[in-house]
C-alpha cells in the first residue's frame, strides 16, 4: 500500500522574505550577473585561443557548413587529431558574436554573463514546477533558494568567465527547456485532450535535448533525467516499496477524464518508449558524425583510465568523484586544469588519501539509506529527483563508458550542480525542521553567511581569469604538482618576452613529467634563440622519440640542425616533419631557406611555391622568392612573383619595397619610383627605403632628390653608415654643398 502525502506547510522554516518571492526570477538573475561581472573585462584566456581567435569558422569568409563539418576547435572531425567535441551551436553563437563586434572579448564576456543568468532564473522556474509536481503544493521558498545557490556557485566560474564556457550555458538552457516541456507532457495528460498532447510535448522535449547535444555532448543526458522524472512523478513509482507499487499500480496512475488506468500505463510507456528511442536516434546521429570512432587521448590528460589494475583504478575513480563532490561544498580549490600530476594515482591501499575514498563511500551510502527509508515520500521522490540531475548529467565525465580527456574539470559540473543545490536546500529543511525553533535563526544565518561567501568566491575567482598571467598562478597554488600549470606559466612569460621565467617553468614542467614534449619543443625554441644549439637539437631528438609524428618538433630540429651545417640531417627531418603533416607552409618556408643556402635555387623556389600555395599570405616565403631571383638575375620572373603577391599582400610594403628594387635593376626607373613612393607610404619610417630610393634617383640621375632621400635616412638613423657613405660620395662626385 502507498504512502499518503501528507499536507504540511513544509516551506515556511526557510529563511526567505515572504516579499521577495514575487521578484524570485529576477533576482536569481541579478545576483547571477553581479557575481560574474568582473569577467567582463577579461581577455581571451587558455582554450580561447583556439576556440574563438584561432578558429577559421568563426571567419566572415568561411563558408558557414562548415561549422557543421568541424568540431568545437576548427578541425575536421573526421581528422585523428580531432577531440570530436560538435558544438555546432556553441560555434554559430561565437560567429555572430565576431560577426557584430569583431574579436572584441568584451561582448563575448558579456553573453556568457547573460546567459549564465538566464540558466539561474530558468533553473528557479523549472524547480518551481517541479517542486508542485512532486509535492502537489506550491514551494516558492524552496524553488528560489535552490536556484539562488546555483546563480552565485563559484564552481561554475569556468563556465562563466572562460569563452568557451558558452557551450556549458547554452547546453544549460536547451538542457532545461527540454525538462520543462517534458514537466508540461505530464500536466497535459489530465485533460481530454491530454495523452495525445502530451506525446507531443514529448517529442518537443527529444527535439530540445537533441539542440542540447549540439551546445555540447552533456546536453543528451536529460533524456535520462525526464525518464526517471517520468517514472517517479508520473508513474508514481517509490523506491521503498517497490513491490507493491508494481501490484497496485493501477490505482495509483493517475487518469484523465474518459480514460482508465490501462490506457494510462501504455501512454507511460509510450512516453518512455518515445523518451527513448529519441535518446537512441540521437546517439546514434552523434556517433556517425564522429565518424563511428572515439577521441584519443595521451595517459597525462586521464592516467587513472590507463591503469590496468581494475581495483586500482576503480578506487581512483571513486577518489576523484569525491573530489568533484567536495568541488560542489567547497568550491575554494579551483584550478584551470587538474591533469598532469595534478592528482597523483593511489597506487597502494596504505596511501592516506583511501581515508578519503571511504568517507565518500560513506556518504553516498548514507544518502542512499535515506532515499530508502526516509518516511516522508515527498523527501524520497524530490532526493531521487535531485540525485538523478546530479547523477545522470555527470555519468559522460565517469569514465564508466567511455575514456575521458580530463581528470577533474570544473565546467562539467554546471548540470550536475542544480541538483547539488536542490539536495542542499531539501537538507536544510530538514535540518530546520529535526532542529526546532531554537535553532532556526542560527540555520538561517549560516544559509545567509553561505551565500554571501559564495559571492564573494565568484567575484574573487572571476578576477583570476582576466588574463592568463593571474589564472596560471592561481593555478599554482592549488596544483603545484600539474606540469602543465608550468608549462602555460612559461609559455605566458615567453609571449611577453620574458625568456629566463620561460626556461625556469618550462624546465620545471619537464622535471614534473619527463615525457613533455611540447614542454621539450617550446624549450628548445628558446634555447635554439639564444644559440645554445646543442641543448636544443638534444630537446628536441627526446620530443620525437616520445612521439614520433610530433612535425612540429622535426621542423624545429630541422632549423637547429640547418644552423648547426648539418644539412643532411636538417633536410630529412624537414621532410620527416611534412610526412606527418601534409599541410604545413611554414616547413616549406624553412625548407626553401636549406636549398637556398645550398645553392639550391629550383628547388628553393618550389618550396616557397608550396608554401605560399598553402598559405598566400605568408609574407616572407614570398619575399625570399622576390630576392632569390632577383639575386640570380631572374628579374622578369622575380616582377611576376611579386605582382602576384601583392594580390594576397596589398598592405605589405616590403613587397613593394622588393618590387621597386627589381624595377630599378631593369631600368624600369619610372615604375620602380612608383612602388619606392607606396613602400615609404605604408612604413615612412624604415631608412632602408629611403637610402634605396637615394639610389634609384642616383642613377636616374635625379641628385638633388638622391640628396635629399640619403638626408632623411640619416634624420630616422644618424649612424647608418650606407646612407654617410653615398651621399658622401653624391657631394664629392658632383661637388655638392
Amino acid at each position: 500500500m502507498t504512502e499518503s502525502i501528507q499536507k504540511k506547510s513544509w516551506d515556511d522554516p526557510l529563511p526567505v522574505p515572504t516579499s521577495l518571492l514575487p521578484w524570485s526570477s529576477f533576482i536569481v538573475f541579478l545576483c547571477a550577473v553581479i557575481c560574474f561581472s568582473n569577467s567582463i573585462e577579461g581577455e581571451f584566456v587558455f582554450d580561447d585561443s583556439e576556440a574563438v581567435i584561432n578558429n577559421f569558422d568563426l571567419k566572415p569568409d568561411t563558408p558557414l557548413s562548415s561549422i557543421f563539418q568541424n568540431d568545437f576547435w576548427g578541425t575536421k572531425l573526421t581528422h585523428n587529431t580531432s577531440h570530436k567535441s560538435y558544438r555546432p551551436l556553441t560555434v554559430l553563437t561565437f560567429r555572430l558574436n565576431h560577426f557584430i563586434t569583431g574579436l572584441n572579448p568584451w561582448s563575448f564576456h558579456f553573453v556568457n554573463i547573460l546567459l549564465h543568468g538566464s540558466v539561474s532564473a530558468l533553473f528557479h522556474k523549472v524547480i518551481s514546477c517541479m517542486l508542485n509536481s512532486a509535492l502537489d503544493d506550491e514551494s516558492p521558498k524552496t524553488a528560489f533558494l535552490s536556484a539562488l545557490l546555483f546563480s552565485v556557485h563559484p564552481v561554475h566560474t569556468e563556465s562563466v568567465s572562460a569563452v568557451v564556457g558558452r557551450a556549458d550555458l547554452l547546453c544549460g538552457i536547451f538542457f532545461l527547456l527540454s525538462f520543462l516541456s517534458f514537466i508540461h507532457a505530464s500536466k497535459c495528460f489530465s485533460f481530454h485532450w491530454g495523452p495525445k498532447m502530451s506525446l507531443v510535448w514529448v517529442g518537443f522535449s527529444v527535439i530540445l535535448a537533441g539542440l542540447a547535444m549540439l551546445c555540447k555532448e552533456q546536453g543528451i543526458t536529460i533524456i535520462g533525467v525526464c525518464c526517471i522524472y517520468d517514472i517517479i512523478i508520473f508513474y508514481k513509482w517509490d523506491i521503498r516499496c517497490t513491490g507493491s507499487n508494481i501490484t497496485h499500480r493501477n490505482k495509483n496512475v493517475p487518469t484523465s477524464p474518459g480514460s482508465d488506468s490501462k490506457q494510462c500505463i501504455s501512454f507511460f510507456l509510450l512516453r518512455q518508449s518515445v523518451l527513448c528511442l529519441g535518446g537512441i536516434f540521437l546517439l546514434s546521429v552523434r556517433w556517425y558524425i564522429m565518424g563511428a570512432s572515439t577521441p584519443v587521448f595521451q595517459q597525462v590528460d586521464n592516467p587513472a583510465s590507463f591503469e590496468d589494475r581494475i581495483l586500482v583504478r576503480i578506487v581512483n575513480y571513486h577518489y576523484i568523484y569525491s573530489i568533484n563532490l567536495w568541488l560542489l561544498f567547497h568550491p575554494y580549490w579551483l584550478c584551470f586544469d587538474w591533469s598532469m600530476g595534478c592528482i597523483p594515482l593511489i597506487n597502494s591501499f596504505i596511501d592516506k588519501r583511501i581515508v578519503v575514498v571511504v568517507i565518500f563511500w560513506i556518504f553516498c551510502a548514507h544518502l542512499l539509506y535515506s532515499v530508502f527509508t526516509h518516511v516522508d515520500l515527498r523527501i524520497r521522490r524530490l532526493l531521487c529527483l535531485s540525485l538523478a540531475f546530479i547523477l545522470v548529467p555527470f555519468l559522460p565525465a565517469s569514465n564508466l563508458f567511455f575514456r575521458v580527456g580530463f581528470v577533474v574539470a570544473e565546467r562539467v559540473l554546471y548540470l550536475p550542480s542544480m541538483g547539488f543545490c536542490l539536495l542542499v536546500v531539501i537538507g536544510l529543511k530538514q535540518l530546520m525542521i529535526f532542529c526546532g525553533q531554537n535553532y532556526q535563526m542560527c540555520i538561517q544565518c549560516s544559509v545567509f553567511i553561505l551565500l554571501t561567501a559564495f559571492g564573494v568566491r565568484c567575484i574573487h575567482r572571476s578576477l583570476d581569469w582576466r588574463n592568463e598571467e593571474t589564472l596560471f598562478k592561481s593555478g599554482l597554488s592549488v596544483c603545484p604538482l600539474n606540469a602543465k600549470v608550468h608549462y602555460n606559466i612559461a609559455k605566458n612569460a615567453a609571449d611577453k618576452g620574458d625568456k629566463e621565467t620561460a626556461i625556469i617553468g618550462y624546465k620545471e614542467a619537464i622535471r614534473l613529467n619527463p615525457l613533455y614534449d611540447q614542454a621539450m619543443n617550446n624549450l628548445a625554441n628558446i634555447l635554439k634563440d639564444q644559440g645554445e644549439l646543442i641543448e636544443a637539437e638534444e630537446l628536441l631528438i627526446s620530443a620525437i622519440k616520445i612521439r614520433p609524428d610530433f612535425a612540429a618538433a622535426w621542423m624545429n630540429l630541422g632549423i637547429v640542425q640547418s644552423s648547426l651545417k648539418k644539412m643532411n640531417n636538417a633536410k630529412k627531418s624537414y621532410l620527416m616533419a611534412l610526412q606527418f603533416r601534409k599541410r604545413y607552409p611554414d616547413c616549406y618556408y624553412n625548407l626553401g631557406n636549406l636549398y637556398l643556402e645550398q645553392k639550391q635555387y629550383d628547388e628553393a623556389y618550389r618550396a616557397w611555391r608550396n608554401a605560399t600555395a598553402m598559405q598566400p599570405t605568408h609574407l616572407v616565403a614570398w619575399n625570399n622568392m622576390i630576392i632569390m631571383l632577383d639575386s640570380i638575375g631572374a628579374l622578369s620572373k622575380a616582377e611576376m612573383v611579386a605582382y602576384e603577391a601583392l594580390q594576397y599582400l596589398p598592405t605589405e610594403a616590403s613587397l613593394y619595397f622588393n618590387l621597386a628594387n627589381t624595377l630599378g635593376k631593369a631600368g624600369k626607373y619610372t615604375e620602380s619610383e612608383k612602388y619606392f613612393l607606396k613602400a615609404l607610404q605604408l612604413n615612412e619610417n624604415n631608412p632602408t627605403y629611403h637610402i634605396n630610393l637615394g639610389v634609384l634617383y642616383h642613377r636616374w640621375k635625379k641628385y638633388h632628390l638622391a640628396e635629399k632621400s640619403y638626408k632623411r635616412a640619416l634624420e630616422i638613423k644618424p649612424d647608418m653608415k650606407s646612407a654617410s657613405d653615398n651621399l658622401r660620395l653624391l657631394h664629392k662626385t658632383f661637388n655638392f654643398v
